[in-house]
């Protein structure tokens, strides 16, 4: 039987299963293969792939340093917001890194000590509660596998089938349809923009320069109309000017939005949640990095006390995370009330004058 097995080996998996390898029998699960081979990045996981400034401080606490190869040019120190529907932009100083978020991962996994037991390529089905823990059913290429574990941690993202099991009745953040395309671009500007237009949606779109081509992307609400609203906001870049090339590719996913922090749920008894499993991600910028290193150093913090509630060391852990999400609600209509948004706009509070 194994100590914890933990379902998803993105950064927030293959964090804790760094931190606690040394203590523990430890099984690491993910659907993707992350060999590390030469992957299209649109083949693995929809994601912008930007390492905010909150992500990148965590990251230099574990004393880590990105190597080169999961960087990809350029690197950005502009955001450029555009609201759409009063025709207002402007320029802030920000600080991020680009990265090919398929190489990340493995970059991140390829740290797990030798001791864990990985298993690329298997798909979590489920578990039950079994004497001295759970019995955990996986598939892969047809064929069912079984495994026992004390603990369970559902660290498999917003569409967290861990959390579908354990949460019962808890509400669960606010869902969006992540809507992305990796088009041809030889002339985009080294910009993270962002698009804000309430016809379209009540969050944001973005684009993203990744070498050669350009990310342009949306978050919408669940909704019928999702193709219609993403070609929508394609017609109002190029209205902006901005020149698009072929698409190569489309992807999308599901992410939360935690608009209370009730809706934050860290798990029970043997069975914790990391990550956006848990609802961790920013409600204002969709930024999920930070937050998933976060609970994942918490998380192993508690877990390396003793097994013997450990759930409830988490939870008083994250406080500090939980006044984080309520900080980040409050500066939301900052961002998406119409009216704030387009004070905050003309007045030009803490942006930058490009150079020409």
């Amino acid at each position: 039987m194994y100590d914890i097995a933990i379902i998803g080996a993105g950064p927030a998996g293959s964090t804790l299963a760094r931190l606690v390898a040394v203590r523990y029998r430890v099984l690491l699960i993910d659907k993707r293969q992350l060999t590390g081979n030469e992957s299209t990045p649109w083949s693995q996981k929809c994601c912008g792939g930007l390492l905010a400034p909150d992500a990148q401080k965590i990251l230099s606490q574990f004393g880590l340093g990105l190597p080169k190869h999961v960087l990809v040019d350029p690197q950005i120190f502009v955001v450029r917001a555009i609201d759409q529907t009063h025709n207002l932009e402007r320029y802030y100083q920000r600080f991020y890194i680009n990265l090919d978020r398929y190489r990340f991962d493995c970059w991140l996994l390829s740290m797990v000590p030798a001791t864990v037991d990985v298993r690329p390529g298997m798909r979590f089905i489920g578990f039950d509660a079994i004497d001295g823990g759970y019995g955990i059913q996986l598939q892969k290429k047809g064929k069912i596998f079984k495994e026992r574990a004390k603990v369970v941690v559902g660290a498999d993202g917003a569409a967290s089938r861990v959390r579908r099991m354990v949460a019962g009745d808890k509400p669960s953040p606010n869902k969006y349809i992540a809507v992305q395309e990796w088009i041809e671009s030889n002339d985009a500007v080294p910009y993270f923009s962002t698009f804000f237009d309430q016809s379209i949606t009540d969050f944001y779109g973005w684009t993203i320069p990744k070498g050669d081509m350009i990310l342009v992307g949306v978050a919408l609400p669940p909704k019928k109309d999702v193709v219609k609203k993403f070609k929508q906001l394609k017609q109002g870049l190029n209205r902006q000017g901005l020149l698009l090339g072929k698409t190569i590719a489309r992807e999308g996913a599901v992410i939360n939005r935690p608009l209370s922090i009730k809706q934050i749920y860290t798990g029970t008894g043997g069975v914790a949640l990391l990550g956006e499993a848990a609802g961790w991600i920013s409600p204002s910028s969709a930024e999920g990095f930070s937050y998933a290193f976060k609970s994942a150093r918490y998380l192993a913090d508690a877990l390396n006390h003793s097994l013997a509630g450990f759930n409830n060391r988490y939870a008083r852990s994250t406080r500090n995370m939980r006044f984080n999400i309520v900080l980040k609600n409050l500066k939301s209509p900052f961002m998406y009330n119409n009216l704030l948004r387009k004070i905050i706009l003309r007045s030009g509070f803490k942006s930058v004058q490009l150079l020409k």
